[in-house]
């Protein structure tokens, strides 16, 4: 296995991991509450969303496309 492919396979774990972790975030009270009144989820869940989704579509770009 490449070095590239384990950092695919790392990355693509902790993207995941944050996905869910923003995912849970936007389900407390406090986010639903901040996003009723703004329209926005707290910068916090949004860091984790956005990380996370971009952690892991470099993993899977270096786990499965990348030779």
């Amino acid at each position: 296995m490449g070095s590239s492919k384990l950092i695919g396979i790392v990355l693509l774990v902790v993207g995941i991991a944050l996905l869910f972790f923003g995912y849970q975030s936007t389900q407390s009270v406090g986010d639903q509450l901040t996003e009723t009144v703004t329209g926005r989820f707290t910068d916090k869940t949004m860091w984790y969303l956005v990380g996370g989704a971009a952690a892991a579509a470099a993993g899977a770009f270096l786990t499965f496309l990348k030779k």
